[in-house]
C-alpha cells in the first residue's frame, strides 16, 4: 500500500509517494523549479494566490504518478504539510475571497501588539502561550479593518493546508495544532481563544470544523479524483504546519528532542511536556502534532525569516551560473569570521526573535581590496548560524536546551560551513536524516489512516545519514566571530 505526502511551501509544492510497507520513496517531484511568486504591494507585505498552490500541486502529483506507475487504487491516504500562519478566506461557495496573507507578511504586527497590551501580556501568555503578534488572527483583523467589503463575505477562515484539504474533500476543516499556530486556541480553557476573538470582534462561526491532526478527515471527491488521477477511495488522514511536520518527519515527538530546518526561513523546534513561553514572545509555543490536553506535547519554535532566502538572493546577485555546491565550496575556503565581514540576515520581514522589528539585512566591514565572493558567502552563512544561536540562547533560558539537533540533509544543511559552524557555536551534535516534509506528511498519513500501529512503526526505516560533532578546537574562533556579530546586531536593534 502507498502513501502520499503534499508539502505546500511558499517557494514550491513538493509531492512524495512512499511504499508504506518498507518506507522507501517510490517517487518525488516539486513544482515550480523556480520559486513561486510572492506579491508584495507594499514593504513588509507578502501574498500568494491559493489557486497557485493547487495548480502546482497538480503538476507535481502528475509527475510523481508518471514516475511511480502505481495503481491509484493502492494509494491509501494523503498527508498534508503546509506553510504556517497563512490566512485563507472563503465564502459560502467555498471560493477564495482574496489572496492569502502568508507567513512572512508583517503588516499586522502593530495590531497584534495592541491586542497584547489591551488583553494583558500575562493573560495572553498564560492562555495563548504567545503574543497575538503577526499571526493569522491578527492578519484577519487587518482585513476586517481595511477591507470590510471582503470581511462581510467571509464564511470560514483556514490555513494553507486546510485549503488544500478542502480542495480534495470539499469540506472546510482545521485542527487544534493549526488554530494554535494562528493564536486562536486557549490552552488553559482547551477551547477557541475567546479572549482574542472578543478583542478583535470575530464570531466563532468563522472557524471550520475541528478535526484531529491524525485521523480520517475525509475522502477525496469523485470529481477531484478524476482530475488528479487518484481513486475516490483515497482519504485525507493527516495535516500539520511545516515545522511541527518537520519534527514529525524526524521522529521528534518527545520532551527534550530538537528538530531544525534551514530552507527559505530557518527554524529550531523543541518539544516540551510543560507550558513554556518566552515573556517577550520572541520564540513561540504551539500545539505539537501529538498534543493532547491530558498529555501535553508543545513545540517551542524559533523562526528566523531570513535564512535560505539570503543564500538564494546572493546566488541571484552573483549570477545564476553559480551553483549552490560551488557557493558552499567558495565559503569553505574562507577562515572563520570571514576576515571581518558581518552579515545580519534579517531581510525578509519582521522578525519575532527581534520583538517583531524589521531591521532589514545588512553587510558590515566589507573591504574592497581584500574581500571576494567567498568572504560574502561565508559571512552570510555565519550570519544565519549566529541568528540561530541568538534565538537558541532565548530557548535555553526557558528550558529548551539543544544537545542533539536533528535535520533533513537538505538546503543549508548541505553546506559544511553552515553545519560545522552551527555545531561549533552551540556545542550540539547534529544528526542528518534521509527525509523531508513531504515524506514526513506521507508517514503522517499512514499513522492517521491506521496503517501504522504506532509512531515507532512509521519510523522504522528512518535512516541517519551523517553526524556532525562540534569541533571544540575551534570554539574560541566561533565565539569571537559570534561576539562581533552580536555586537553589531545589538546596535541595530537598540
Amino acid at each position: 500500500m502507498y502513501l502520499l505526502g503534499f508539502d505546500i511551501g511558499s517557494s514550491s509544492v513538493k509531492v512524495s509517494l512512499i511504499d508504506g510497507e518498507n518506507g522507501s520513496l517510490a517517487a518525488s517531484s516539486f513544482y515550480p523549479e523556480q520559486e513561486m511568486e510572492i506579491t508584495a504591494h507594499h514593504s513588509g507585505w507578502a501574498e500568494q494566490e491559493p489557486k497557485l498552490w493547487w495548480t502546482n500541486l497538480k503538476i507535481a502529483l502528475k509527475n510523481v504518478l508518471a514516475k511511480a506507475n502505481v495503481n491509484p487504487e493502492n494509494i491509501l491516504s494523503i498527508g498534508i504539510s503546509y506553510q504556517m500562519h497563512g490566512l485563507v478566506m472563503i465564502d459560502k461557495n467555498l471560493e477564495v475571497l482574496r489572496p492569502s496573507i502568508i507567513w512572512c507578511d508583517s503588516r499586522a504586527a502593530a495590531i497584534g501588539n495592541k491586542a497584547f497590551e489591551e488583553i494583558g501580556s500575562q493573560r495572553c501568555l498564560t492562555n495563548l502561550l504567545n503574543s497575538p503578534g503577526n499571526f493569522t488572527a491578527s492578519k484577519l483583523k487587518w482585513v476586517k479593518d481595511n477591507e470590510p467589503e471582503v470581511y462581510e463575505k467571509l464564511y470560514k477562515i483556514m490555513l494553507p493546508g486546510d485549503y488544500i484539504a478542502m480542495k480534495l474533500t470539499g469540506i472546510p476543516q482545521t485542527t487544534v495544532s493549526g488554530l494554535s499556530e494562528g493564536i486562536m486556541w486557549d490552552f488553559r480553557e482547551n477551547t477557541l481563544a475567546k479572549l482574542l476573538f472578543e478583542n478583535y470582534g470575530f464570531s466563532a462561526d468563522i472557524i471550520p470544523e475541528i478535526v484531529p491532526t491524525f485521523g480520517v478527515q475525509g475522502q477525496i471527491t469523485k470529481k477531484v479524483a478524476a482530475e488528479l488521477g487518484l481513486s475516490p477511495k483515497t482519504m485525507v488522514s493527516y495535516r500539520a504546519g511545516d515545522q511541527p511536520n518537520n519534527a514529525l518527519s524526524l521522529n521528534v515527538l518527545n520532551p527534550g528532542e530538537i528538530a531544525t530546518t534551514a530552507g527559505t526561513s530557518g527554524v529550531v523546534y523543541g518539544v516540551s511536556d510543560e507550558i513554556k513561553y518566552d515573556p517577550q514572545s520572541r520564540v513561540n509555543t504551539f500545539a505539537h502534532v501529538n498534543h493532547a490536553a491530558k498529555n501535553p506535547r508543545l513545540g517551542v519554535l524559533l523562526c528566523i525569516n531570513g535564512t535560505g532566502i539570503l543564500n538564494a538572493w546572493l546566488k541571484r546577485m552573483m549570477g545564476e551560473n553559480l551553483s549552490y555546491e560551488k557557493m558552499n565550496l567558495l565559503a569553505s575556503e574562507i577562515p572563520t569570521g570571514s576576515n571581518g565581514i558581518v552579515v545580519l540576515p534579517f531581510g525578509n520581514g519582521s522578525e519575532r526573535v527581534l520583538n517583531n522589528k524589521n531591521i532589514g539585512s545588512a553587510f558590515h566591514g566589507i573591504n574592497f581590496n581584500i574581500h571576494q565572493k567567498g568572504h560574502l558567502l561565508r559571512a552570510a552563512q555565519e550570519g544565519i548560524v549566529f541568528s540561530f544561536k541568538y534565538g537558541m540562547d532565548i530557548m535555553e533560558n526557558i528550558g529548551i536546551d539543544a544537545k542533539v539537533i536533528r535535520a533533513g540533509k537538505a538546503n543549508m544543511f548541505l553546506s559544511p560551513v553552515f553545519r560545522e559552524t552551527l555545531a561549533g557555536i552551540t556545542g550540539a551534535t547534529i544528526e542528518l536524516y534521509n527525509t523531508d516534509g513531504s515524506v514526513g506528511a506521507a508517514r503522517g498519513a499512514g499513522i492517521g489512516a491506521g496503517y501504522y500501529n504506532s509512531f515507532g512503526d512509521a519510523f522504522n526505516n528512518l535512516k541517519k545519514l551523517e553526524t556532525i560533532e562540534p569541533d571544540f578546537s575551534k570554539k574560541a574562533e566561533y565565539e569571537d566571530a559570534y561576539k562581533s556579530w552580536k555586537s553589531i546586531l545589538e546596535k541595530a536593534i537598540s
